[in-house]
């Protein structure tokens, strides 16, 4: 079964934002290390796959009303 862009992008930014709260948690614990700009990297990557997948869910949505527009 093939998931909508916004399901997409809705869980690329809850993955996102939870990386960033372990990445806020590391830092309070330990500092700033390795891991940690790892998590951020990680949560960078998943919004920006986020937005990605928004606009993409707005080109097919735009796709389609012109579609049933000229169809009319």
């Amino acid at each position: 079964m093939r998931r909508s862009p916004l399901y997409m992008a809705v869980t690329y930014f809850i993955l996102g934002a939870v990386f960033v709260f372990f990445a806020i948690q590391n830092v309070t614990r330990s500092g700033w290390d390795f891991f940690t700009y790892f998590l951020i990297i990680l949560a960078t990557l998943d919004i920006g796959s986020g937005i990605r997948f928004i606009g993409i869910h707005r080109k097919i949505k735009q796709m389609n009303n012109d579609q049933q527009t000229k169809s009319k």
